[in-house]
This record gives structure tokens, C-alpha cells and sequence, in this order.
């Protein structure tokens, strides 16, 4: 007859940990060990006594483990995975964690087991790609920062609205989203993304919003078409990192932060009203939580297909295609350098990234989120945009900056 697998030694579960510890060679310079169902925790003491200085996180299957002195824990019954770890662990590379798998618990608790250490390697590839940007952009970014304060003369000093608002992404799928998004356009709070501006100003349909939060140069280019045909009527809402042209001063802004005590210090005593967002790595996760931090209404949400549709990366007209069209020539066609710029997309797996984050915190959004059109399938779940033409206030009021 075959036992009961066994998730500790019954005889010394403290020699298991020490042997199991010293035969995963662990490196200096780790900042975070994540351990997948350590059970009774008796590795924790041993890690903190080789590395005290890391910070130790153990995630349990379940609740029915007792916290333990010398680490961080999460069980089913704290709520969100990822939003956890988002707490207790900053935007770092992947080196700077391990996570250590206390292999008893796969034959133990199996699929929960498995399901537990997918989510969390998701969340360390997410975080390791932000770093990743933020090493490569940093300087960029804090240079963005202070040129971006002077182009503030104009605030949102109460950035609420009582009409619904729909957020416009730049996926393919917006296109056939554009019919509904005209027919509301009077009647709810257009955002949208800095490269979903063209296409919707092609279709006749002013944004009240466009959200900015590329910090690299080409994204002026979205920028400047949405400025030069809304004449100064929309506003703009950026990260202050973000890239942005001079002519943004002429334009009502909603400043943003990412919350970090050195961005928010600075606005603080400046004076300057500020959103504060936690970075999410793409623009329109940001600028689904500026609606909802927004509106009590319902939120509809459009162009989010995270991935390609055949060729096509992104609504049309897109800024950047004219820089492929001035390059097009008989032997390189305009289509085949679609063609090599959408496989290079799915090939860099941020996609996935993306689309994996938001079917991770689709719970944790407010119950009044709706979809218009052809989304990405991680929210086919969500309920479909159904609603009637309604009476509010569209407009806030901003300042006038000394």
C-alpha cells in the first residue's frame, strides 16, 4: 500500500531543510527569496541566518499554516497574489530574486501547488521587464521630469466627472469599436491612449483625454497629431516622466506620478495638483486607473487586444507607420515591414506579460467595468457595454499655475 506523501521528514524535518537548503548553491546579492509552500517554515531561520539582510516571502497553498517569525506570508485568505507581492517587492531584475520551491508541496498539494508558483514566475517576469525599462531609460526619464514642469500652466485641480468614461486603446480591434464610441461621444468622457489619438480623431471623434506615459522620444510623434487637430480643446494627461513637445503648455494637464516619495515631494512643494498611479508598465492599465479614480460610473474599456491581429500591431492611422511608408520600396514593402514588426512584438513576450497582469487583477477592478468590442479574450467575462445616453457634468475644473 503507498503512504500518504509527507510534506516535512517524520523524523528530522530540520536536517531535510538544512540538507534541501545547501544543495540549491544560493548566490550573494539575492534581495528577495520567495518560498513556495514552505509549510511549517523550517527553512526560513536558515535562510536568515546565511542572508539576513534579503527579505524572505513565503506564499502557503492555504491558510492552514501558522505565520512564522522572519518572513513576509501570504495565504488565499490576504486577497489578491499580485497584488502582494506588487507590495512587498519593488520593479527589480530577476537576479535579484529566487524563488525556492520546497518540492514536498507539488506532491502534496498538486495542481494548487502548481497554479501558485505560475502566477508568481509571471509576476517576476513582469517586474524584471519594468526594471529592464527603467535601467535603459532612467536618466531619460528623470530628465523628463523637470522639462515637464514647466510645461505646466494649466491644472486639473479636480479631475471628476459624473458621465461614464470609455477608454480607447490603440489594439486593431478599436476600429470596429468606433461606431459605438461616436454614438456616446457626447455623453461620456472620452480617454485615450497617446497612440489610439489618430485613429480617433480620423474618425472624427475628440478625446477629452489623451493619457501619456512613454518616456521615449517617438512617442511625440502620437502626441503631435492629436495636438495639432484638437486645438488646445482636449487635455492631456502624463506620467512626468513621460516624453512630451513643448506645445503641451498650451493644454489642460492632469499630472501624474508614480507615487515614489521623491516625485510626490517634489509636487507637494511646488504646489502642483497630482494623480498618484502605480507604474503597470503600459499605458492603458494607467489609464484605467485614472477613470476609475475618476468616475462612479461605468467604465468601458476599448482596443485592448494585447497582441496582433495578422499584421496589423495597432489602430489605424498609427503614427509611427509613416516613418515604414517613407522606407517602402519595391523590394521592401510596406506590408512586409508590418509583417516583420508584428512577429518581433509577439516574439518579445510582452504581450503575454501584459495580457497575464491584467487576468490577474481583473478582480480586484471595480464591479462596473465594461467592454466594447473585440478585446483581448482575458475579459471576455467582462459584461458588454449596454448603456443609454445620459445627462452629467463632463468638465472639470483646472488652474492657472504661477
Amino acid at each position: 500500500m503507498s503512504s500518504q506523501p509527507s510534506l516535512h521528514s517524520r523524523y528530522d524535518p530540520a536536517a531535510e531543510a538544512e540538507r534541501y537548503l545547501n544543495a540549491l548553491n544560493l548566490q550573494e546579492g539575492t534581495r528577495f527569496f520567495i518560498l513556495m509552500e514552505p509549510g511549517d517554515g523550517y527553512l526560513i531561520p536558515l535562510l536568515r541566518n546565511h542572508f539576513p539582510e534579503a527579505v524572505i516571502i513565503a506564499l502557503h497553498v492555504n491558510n492552514a499554516f501558522a505565520a512564522r517569525d522572519g518572513c513576509r506570508e501570504w495565504s488565499p485568505e490576504c486577497g489578491l497574489l499580485q497584488s502582494f507581492l506588487e507590495r512587498e517587492i519593488p520593479d527589480v531584475e530577476a537576479s535579484c530574486i529566487r524563488i525556492i520551491e520546497w518540492r514536498p508541496a507539488c506532491a502534496v498539494f498538486g495542481t494548487q501547488y502548481l497554479h501558485l508558483l505560475a502566477e508568481t514566475v509571471d509576476f517576476v517576469k513582469r517586474i524584471d521587464a519594468n526594471a529592464r525599462t527603467t535601467k535603459a531609460f532612467g536618466r531619460r526619464w528623470f530628465r523628463n521630469f523637470f522639462k515637464n514642469i514647466s510645461l505646466l500652466h494649466k491644472v486639473y485641480r479636480d479631475f471628476h466627472t459624473s458621465l461614464p468614461i470609455i477608454v480607447a486603446g490603440a489594439g486593431p480591434s478599436l476600429e470596429e469599436s468606433l461606431p459605438k464610441i461616436r454614438q456616446f461621444q457626447n455623453d461620456s468622457v472620452i480617454i485615450s491612449v497617446s497612440a489610439a489619438g489618430p485613429a480617433l480623431l480620423h474618425a472624427g471623434i475628440v478625446p477629452d483625454l489623451i493619457v501619456a506615459t512613454d518616456g521615449g522620444n517617438w512617442a511625440l510623434f502620437h502626441l503631435y497629431e492629436c495636438i495639432r487637430v484638437t486645438n488646445n480643446t482636449t487635455g492631456i494627461a502624463m506620467t512626468m516622466n513621460a516624453a512630451l513637445p513643448s506645445q503641451s503648455a498650451n493644454f489642460s494637464c492632469v499630472p501624474v506620478t508614480d507615487g515614489s516619495t521623491w516625485q510626490n515631494t517634489i509636487m507637494q512643494r511646488l504646489q502642483i495638483p497630482f494623480v498618484s498611479l502605480p507604474q503597470r508598465g503600459t499605458v492603458t492599465a494607467s489609464a484605467i486607473d485614472l477613470a476609475f479614480k475618476s468616475t462612479d460610473r461605468v467604465v468601458g474599456i476599448a482596443g485592448l487586444d494585447l497582441d496582433n491581429r495578422d499584421i496589423q500591431s495597432h489602430t489605424r492611422p498609427y503614427s509611427l507607420d509613416r516613418f515604414a511608408e517613407e522606407q517602402s520600396s519595391r523590394c521592401n514593402p510596406f506590408y512586409n515591414q508590418q509583417f516583420v514588426r508584428s512577429r518581433a512584438m509577439s516574439g518579445g513576450g510582452s504581450y503575454d506579460i501584459y495580457a497575464v497582469w491584467f487576468k490577474k487583477h481583473l478582480p480586484s477592478y471595480p464591479p462596473q467595468l465594461r467592454t466594447i468590442g473585440s478585446n483581448n479574450p482575458v475579459f471576455k467575462h467582462i459584461p458588454l457595454w449596454n448603456e443609454s445616453p445620459t445627462a452629467g457634468k463632463k468638465f472639470l475644473r483646472w488652474d492657472t499655475l504661477p
